[in-house]
């Protein structure tokens, strides 16, 4: 009997003993998360690898402060990595990943290697330097590009492929594939031909994913469009058909295309690079056919460039936590109230500190910030707080790891637009009694928004979105790019206000009419203007301003970058009146945004100076007898610049407002993203956001320096002597 029970007792303990092995195996090996490796631009130190972690595929939060997880000098012979591409091996523990071997800044966009990789654990990888011309000097001694590698197991020849595309003398972009070695090291066996579109035009950056025994090739197409193509196979090497249409979602220019399975499910997502636009796009379906874009559901707190995303164990993630995952402030992900300026919280590191700004209209008195946190860390305080007070201390915390941050929160008035605007163009309507700005759509990459908005208000301090009000791609024929620097008046012609509405688009000077201040806006179906002026030969026609002399009641139009020009308009206020083109260009001081309004005598000329990128781009003036010039520049004719002490650069592209029927006047201009605008570069000249602070003048006429503030102006200031 005691041997039965003893015996039962071994049988339990080796069943339970296995189920607890089993458990942990499959702890071990389910995909819980998502890895997203990714570059993040074309500058200096931007061509590196970045990792990001999701739990479920759509939320991302970049690990090591959005840092490079490797230094590119180290595994590259340009300095530079591009389009990293990572692949889970057949036996789930070992890790391939390619990239591309260029650095922009130098190289242009030939390049002529690629970099293979290899891991154990995410963490540590082995490279090679794999030189296409130096290798296979006989077969690819021509080539000029070797772009976007990516990998995949071969399950009948147990083998990974590496494919990307070239360039030769004879182009366009062909994609070839080769065998590795077994150590990842090298090729095994000479480049041959994947596949090459059946009208000749140029095919990159392909993805390959396996379902239901075909191989879909994802690629972009350089011509016909310009789009994400696929082309299927029942075999790995060979046989590609091309599909018809696209697959992008999107008129936007795109590449770097990734397609992925959602962890538990049947859905995949595909994912490209919107480049011109700076942020990706999500889709997904569950057919590899039909696709929806999903980009609601996504979020990032950085801007990736072409890279691809991998399902990972919760294991595997946690050691990247424990590698990579800070406990800073990148481990913000946003505050979630809705009178919180988002974008101009200031945290700081170095002190522990928090500045949170809201809207006018909040109590400060009982407010949430709602702060939204990574995934691997926590905020232990949280509820409705009394900041009336002054600063309340928040505590987040990581495992063991804890900071205490000490939180304020302000009412700030500047900026006055929720998200990125520019070059402002302000008018008072009489037929509403009301102020509208009309700015740039801002935060596109290389500025390359084609709306423009319109915002109302009746206090200069309380702003209402009035929704797009002119479209190019829908609205404008005769051009649907580079929607910038707007210009509005408003006219009263036969007993009937009617507003003239003068933009930029692709570097040409439209116009465009309404009835009403908030449109619709209808375009006159040509531009205005289209060249140089005689004797011009830099320069862009961009940045119209339009004036109304309010002593001959005649209207001007100016314009001009590296130069200012004028010219008078007829009474349909949609012509130019002959012969009447005027050079105005102050001094060499003069970069654009011409802006001129008239009080007590006096023609004020504004402009701007350095480039929108620059921290010192800044406003100066001139004053004339007439709103033709001659200008006269006074000597102490800098207007507004940056402070640097209250982190607000950038300042200018500025209009001028008189509130009616005072000699109150405002300015207003746009200003870098404050507070993370100055670290940003270049790309802090189409990340701008929209203020408004008074202007003032002298008792001989000349403009007080303005002084740009975080506060901005109150409603007591608005409209009243």
């Amino acid at each position: 009997m005691r041997k039965q029970i003893n015996a039962f007792f071994l049988l339990f303990l080796v069943v339970c003993c296995t189920a607890c092995i089993t458990k942990k195996q499959s702890e071990d090996t389910a995909y819980t998360a998502y890895l997203f490796a990714y570059f993040t631009g074309n500058g200096p130190g931007e061509e590196s690898i970045h990792y990001a972690l999701s739990n479920n595929g759509y939320n991302y939060t970049a690990l090591n402060d959005n840092k490079a997880i490797i230094d590119s000098k180290t595994i590259s012979a340009s300095g530079g990595v591009r389009d990293p591409h990572i692949l889970r091996g057949a036996d789930g523990k070992t890790f391939y990943m390619v990239a591309t071997d260029l650095y922009v800044p130098e190289q242009g966009w030939n390049n002529y290697a690629m970099i293979l990789m290899k891991s154990t654990d995410l963490i540590h990888w082995s490279s090679t330097i794999i030189n296409i011309p130096e290798t296979y000097s006989k077969e690819f001694g021509d080539i000029k590009r070797v772009w976007a590698p990516q990998t995949i197991y071969d399950k009948d020849t147990d083998q990974y492929m590496i494919y990307w595309s070239m360039l030769g003398d004879n182009g366009p972009d062909i994609i070839y594939y080769a065998y590795a070695n077994k150590d990842f090291t090298g090729l095994a066996t000479t480049p041959k031909q994947l596949f090459y579109s059946p009208s000749n035009s140029a095919c990159i950056d392909g993805d390959i994913i396996y379902k239901d025994g075909t191989y879909h090739l994802f690629f972009k197409n350089e011509s016909e469009g310009g789009g994400i193509r696929k082309a299927i196979s029942t075999q790995l090497t060979e046989g590609y058909v091309q599909e018809e249409g696209f697959f992008d979602q999107t008129d936007d220019a795109v590449e770097g295309s990734g397609i992925f399975k959602l962890n538990d499910s049947e859905d995949y997502i595909l994912m490209y690079d919107m480049y011109m636009k700076g942020s990706y796009q999500f889709t997904k379906t569950n057919d590899l056919k039909n696709f929806k874009v999903v980009d609601d559901n996504i979020t990032m707190n950085f801007h990736p460039r072409h890279g691809t995303v991998i399902p990972i164990t919760e294991k595997e993630a946690q050691a990247l936590i424990q590698k990579w995952g800070s406990l800073n402030k990148s481990s913000f992900l946003g505050f979630d109230s809705e009178n919180i300026k988002a974008n101009n919280v200031v945290i700081n590191d170095e002190d522990h500190t928090i500045y949170i700004p809201v809207k006018p209209e909040t109590d400060l008195k009982n407010f949430d910030p709602n702060i939204k946190m990574v995934s691997w860390a926590s905020c232990v305080t949280s509820g409705t707080k009394d900041f009336s007070k002054g600063t309340i201390a928040y505590t987040i915390t990581s495992g063991e790891k804890q900071k205490t941050y000490q939180v304020t929160v302000h009412i700030d008035r500047n900026p006055v637009l929720d998200g990125f605007y520019a070059d402002p163009e302000i008018i008072y309507s009489h037929k509403t009694n009301k102020y509208y700005l009309y700015p740039t759509s801002d935060g596109f990459t290389g500025w390359s928004g084609t709306y423009f908005k319109t915002f109302s208000s009746e206090d200069l301090v309380k702003w209402k979105d009035e929704g797009v009000i002119l479209d190019l791609k829908k609205d404008v024929i005769w051009a649907d790019q580079n929607a910038w620097a707007p210009t509005a008046i408003e006219k009263r012609i036969n007993g009937t206000y009617k507003y003239f509405y003068y933009f930029t688009a692709a570097q040409k000077i439209g116009v465009a009419v309404s009835d009403d201040p908030t449109g619709p806006f209808v375009d006159s179906g040509k531009p205005l203007v289209t060249k140089k002026p005689e004797g011009v030969s830099g320069g862009q026609e961009i940045d119209p301003d339009v004036f109304t002399d309010p002593l001959s009641g005649k209207s001007y139009l100016y314009w001009g970058n590296g130069y200012m020009a004028c010219v008078e308009l007829n009474e349909d206020m949609i012509s130019i009146k002959e012969n009447t083109l005027k050079i105005l260009t102050p001094d060499n001081t003069f970069r654009e945004g011409t802006e001129v309004f008239y009080r007590n005598g006096i023609y004020y000329f504004l402009w701007s100076e350095n480039d929108t990128r620059s921290a010192n781009y800044q406003v100066r003036y001139a004053t004339s007898t007439s709103p033709t010039g001659p200008l006269h520049i006074p000597e102490n004719n800098l207007i507004l610049q940056k402070r640097p002490e209250e982190g607000i650069y950038g300042t200018g592209h500025n209009s001028v407002i008189q509130s009616p029927n005072t000699d109150i006047w405002h300015m207003v201009y746009h200003r870098f993203n404050r507070p993370n605008g100055i670290t940003m570069g270049d790309a802090a000249g189409y990340n701008r956001e929209v203020c408004i602070d008074v202007l003032e003048f002298k008792a001989d006429g000349s403009i007080k320096t303005v002084v740009p503030t975080v506060s901005g102006i109150s409603v007591s200031e608005k409209l009243t002597n």
